[in-house]
């Protein structure tokens, strides 16, 4: 399992050791729906927020201005995106208020990693279209959700109602950054709600651009 971590880590360290640098600047353009995902968390002062694949921190900075009264964490299996992101947080003067770590999102430990047994809100944002076992990955998020806890969730959708060479053209520049939009995401989320008592909330936007859903408690 070690070896799976490692080679994830390298391949990402691969693809976004140049990247990271224009990152936001470029991705600001189509990976829609980020900031309303963030607006829907509404954590409780001294809630505990996780963002699992954080990246440069983009939107762990956004939430901590949002929220000022709650904890922050975020974890990454690249080193070379973290070691932006402890920059861009530390540029913006909230080192204290974030914690980030390096980890594997689909065995992660809040307790280890961070000393949180459980988190309020947890969040995926534009990244499980880029975790192999991205399926595993929603099962940890669920796994380590406190009992009153929300999981958001927004990536690429399959574009159902937009033309069909838009599809085709996108869905070829995103696999030369290793990202699959998951057809299957909307099942899998039904799957997690069902095991764990969650209630599902799903919202297509942009005619199937981008998906959202979160699951809280019953």
């Amino acid at each position: 399992m070690a070896s799976q971590v490692d080679g994830a880590a390298a391949q990402m360290d691969r693809i976004y050791r140049w990247q990271r640098h224009i990152y936001d600047l470029s991705r600001k353009f189509y990976l829609l729906g980020r900031d309303g995902l963030i607006c829907d968390l509404t954590p409780a002062p001294t809630d505990s927020v996780l963002e699992i694949g954080c990246g440069t921190g983009r939107n762990l900075i956004a939430v901590a201005r949002r929220y000022p009264g709650a904890r922050i964490y975020g974890l990454d299996v690249s080193e070379a995106m973290l070691e932006t992101a402890r920059a861009s947080i530390a540029r913006a003067g909230l080192s204290r208020r974030i914690t980030l770590a390096q980890a594997d999102a689909t065995r992660f430990d809040g307790a280890r990693l961070f000393g949180e047994a459980a988190f309020d809100r947890i969040f995926l944002s534009y990244t499980l279209s880029m975790i192999p076992r991205w399926q595993d990955a929603l099962a940890r998020a669920a796994e380590q959700l406190a009992p009153e806890g929300r999981l958001h969730v927004v990536d690429f959708g399959q574009q159902e109602g937009l033309p069909a060479p838009f599809r085709s053209l996108l869905f070829t520049w995103l696999a030369a950054f290793d990202v699959t939009p998951r057809e299957g995401l909307r099942g899998v989320l039904d799957g997690v709600a069902a095991r764990h008592r969650l209630t599902l909330e799903w919202r297509p936007m942009l005619r199937g651009y981008a998906w959202a859903g979160s699951l809280r408690r019953r």
